[in-house]
């Protein structure tokens, strides 16, 4: 696939997300890890406009100069925008407005790419390529918080027709370890393909014995845990997570909610029955290591998980770890705009690996570092066990 065609599949997915949507959906910004949809098509936008066809397409128009102070995200090199938590008041432009910009970005860069492009040129297009893939799940991601923090709790799509049970066999004894030898072992990216510069240099690290869950936690195995009275326990918490606990009335996943003497979860498919049997979903890191305390286990370290990776199937949650989010040896950030993509959140962080049922195809692989603070929960985050 060319550069043009992989650039339209992948504006085309983003819409395909958005096309069960309600215009009123699109506004919607509940708390401020999330965005509102219509800031999404317009952010993803924004960045090939800003980082390609401005600097590199001759001759070329930008659409509204104004545009730059309402989709610039976080960089500082570009400069002032609309601050996060204001970017559910722009009622204006609207989502027309929006899709009429997208169009005229999508219409000048099918023009620029039947250009032969230097080789710098090329990754930058490639990057804007990972970075829309990278807001199509935060798109998912949000549109579920909206939709989920509706009373109403409508479904994003209508349901399939399957129905989840309390009730299903579970055996938790299936979940079996994979025993990794201790030594010296090479992590990070390697090859011609994409990545981002969080996944380099390729260098070494040593690890002892371990021993790693082939499968993810369950929500049936989750749920002994809140029967166990962990939510009310500080013995299994993390000071920083006993405080969140309290603060914040935690006592189970998000969309959790136990109605009539049974659990329920909200889905993309409205609010459901929880399925014991599927991976748990949509818990902190605070939690995931509570779980794992209670467990007597631990969380994998990212470079653990790196390691064993192959040996078990992964993809269905982002994977708390028990790493903060830091840069490798021998890391550099590149100069300018681009450069402030990742290095500059190499703090406070705990870093996730994997992917989730909402990645985007083709964008997921082993050396991924994915990045949160310990209490946020709106991503598909999981667990899988160490000891």
């Amino acid at each position: 696939m060319n550069l043009s065609e992989e650039y339209k599949t992948i504006r085309t997915y983003t819409e395909e997300i958005c096309k069960h949507l309600q215009t009123e959906d699109y506004v919607v910004q509940p708390v401020v890890d999330v965005s509102p949809p219509k800031w999404h098509i317009g952010h993803v936008t924004w960045f090939f406009e800003t980082f390609i066809l401005k600097p590199y397409f001759e001759n070329y128009e930008e659409f509204d100069p104004k545009y730059n102070f309402v989709f610039n995200s976080y960089y500082e090199t570009v400069g002032a925008r609309v601050i996060r938590t204001d970017r559910g008041n722009l009622s204006r432009p609207t989502v027309a407005d929006i899709y009429k910009y997208r169009k005229y970005v999508d219409d000048a860069m099918n023009e620029f790419l039947q250009h032969s492009l230097s080789k710098g040129i090329e990754e930058i297009v490639v990057l804007g390529f990972n970075h829309e893939q990278q807001h199509q799940e935060l798109l998912m991601t949000d549109i579920k918080f909206i939709l989920g923090n509706n009373p109403l709790f409508p479904p994003y799509k209508n349901p399939s027709g399957s129905r989840a049970t309390n009730n299903k066999n579970f055996d938790s004894s299936q979940n079996t370890f994979t025993k990794i030898t201790e030594g010296i072992y090479q992590i990070g990216y390697e090859g011609e393909g994409f990545c981002f510069d969080n996944e380099l240099q390729r260098h070494n690290v040593f690890v002892n014995d371990f021993s790693i869950a082939k499968n993810l936690v369950t929500n049936g195995e989750y749920l002994k845990f809140i029967n166990s009275g962990a939510y009310q326990n500080f013995n299994y918490w993390h000071s920083d997570g006993w405080e969140w606990v309290k603060i914040n009335q935690i006592t189970a996943p998000l969309y959790w909610y136990f109605i009539d003497g049974k659990w329920y979860n909200f889905t993309l498919e409205g609010l459901q029955i929880l399925d014991i049997n599927e991976p748990v979903c949509h818990v902190s890191f605070y939690e995931a290591a509570a779980y794992a305390s209670w467990k007597q286990m631990r969380l994998p370290t990212e470079f653990e998980w790196e390691i064993a990776a192959r040996k078990f199937d992964w993809g269905r949650r982002w994977e708390w770890t028990e790493s903060a989010y830091l840069p490798y040896p021998g890391f550099s950030k590149a100069p300018g705009a681009i450069g402030e993509y990742n290095g500059k959140f190499m703090v406070n962080q705990m870093v996730l690996r994997g992917a989730s049922d909402v990645t985007s195809p083709g964008h997921s692989r082993i050396t991924y570092r994915n990045f949160f603070q310990p209490n946020l929960r709106w991503q598909y985050t999981g667990i899988r066990l160490a000891q």
